[in-house]
């Protein structure tokens, strides 16, 4: 697997090596010797998988109490997928970055806790799956809102319409009144 530091480098971007033939593919998709050694030592407790509709954004989601780390990839379709800094000890804070990843790129992402993540569906549908490293907890769940000003997010909105969103996402804290991490 390939490692790529983005501009925010505690989120890597990881490309996987593909083998394929006329029968089809084949490709690891995780290897704690070798992530615990070139990203960050990390020990996964979860495993999610989200299914959305094209047009539809989910995040900006993060926990304060029980933060989670996600290592993040697309099984079938298209999404811009986004990490923000929310660490107040950063010289990152408040800055975001995003990548395209897809079924058929196969890259993943990985965003570290005390990040806040979301993503937007380019594609019709798109199926969603990640690990964590701490388990969801609902009751901790915050969310900062995806236009948030402050942050500026570059979303690449398809349509004319905003964004389906659910009521949570729809009031979002602002970034400037989001609790953070220190």
């Amino acid at each position: 697997m390939k490692y790529i530091k983005l501009e925010i480098p505690d989120v890597v971007l990881i490309e996987p090596e593909v083998f394929g033939d006329h029968r089809g593919f084949f490709m690891e998709t995780f290897r704690m010797d070798e992530f615990n050694k070139k990203v960050q030592d990390a020990q996964f407790v979860q495993d999610n998988h989200s299914m959305s509709g094209k047009g539809i954004l989910r995040g900006l989601h993060y926990q304060i109490k029980h933060p989670q780390g996600k290592l993040v990839r697309v099984i079938e379709g298209e999404v811009f997928d986004v990490a923000v800094d929310i660490r107040k000890s950063s010289p990152y804070f408040g800055k975001w970055v995003g990548k395209t990843i897809s079924a058929e790129n196969k890259r993943m992402l990985w965003i570290p806790p005390g990040f806040a993540h979301g993503f937007y569906v380019l594609s019709d549908m798109a199926q969603f799956i990640y690990k964590c490293t701490d388990y969801y907890a609902p009751e901790f769940e915050q969310s900062i809102l995806w236009s948030d000003k402050d942050i500026g997010i570059e979303w690449p909105v398809t349509n004319i319409e905003a964004p389906v969103l659910s009521l949570k996402d729809e009031n979002g804290a602002c970034f400037q009144d989001a609790e953070v991490f220190e």
